[in-house]
């Protein structure tokens, strides 16, 4: 995989991700997070920065470096090898 799909260019977008979750402006005089303007369908009364629903290559993987870095032993009866995450983005999409 290339490009926008390359490993580090996904390691990148989550913490870019993470610094704009962490974000804080001052209007209206107070401080406003990304709690008070994101779009959270499952929790729209009282969202939580993980309630935010977030369109990115990186929700494949929970918008998590944890398992983006998972693999398993796959065994087909003929060979044996390796899934990572490049076998996780190909199942799902």
């Amino acid at each position: 995989f290339s490009g926008v799909l390359a490993r580090d260019v996904l390691l990148a977008l989550l913490e870019l991700q993470d610094e704009l979750a962490a974000t804080t402006a001052w209007a209206a005089g107070r401080n406003v997070t990304l709690q008070d303007v994101c779009y959270a369908p499952l929790n729209p009364s009282a969202p939580g920065v993980g309630d935010c629903a977030i369109s990115s290559a990186t929700q494949y993987f929970q918008n998590n470096r944890t398992r983006l870095a998972l693999t398993a032993p796959q065994d087909d009866g003929k060979e044996q090898g390796t899934v990572d995450w490049h076998d996780h983005l190909i199942y799902c999409v």
